[in-house]
């Protein structure tokens, strides 16, 4: 497991982005078929840049009222 954000490698596979969201395997399965997650596909496995994980928990909109 890493430990900051620095550590990740470039290209995460999905079994590394649910290891380091501590998230089940199906859950980030969902995340990346959902398009909530930036990937790229290669052949039949995804890669999901390290930049995805950052941009997943920024803001996109006020949630205050």
């Amino acid at each position: 497991m890493y430990k900051s954000y620095e550590e990740l490698p470039l290209f995460l596979t999905v079994e590394d982005l649910a290891d380091t969201l501590q998230i089940r395997l199906n859950t980030a399965y969902g995340l990346v078929r959902s398009d909530r997650i930036r990937c790229y596909r290669a052949g039949v496995q995804y890669r999901i840049p390290k930049e995805s994980i950052r941009d997943l928990f920024s803001p996109v909109t006020n949630c205050s009222r």
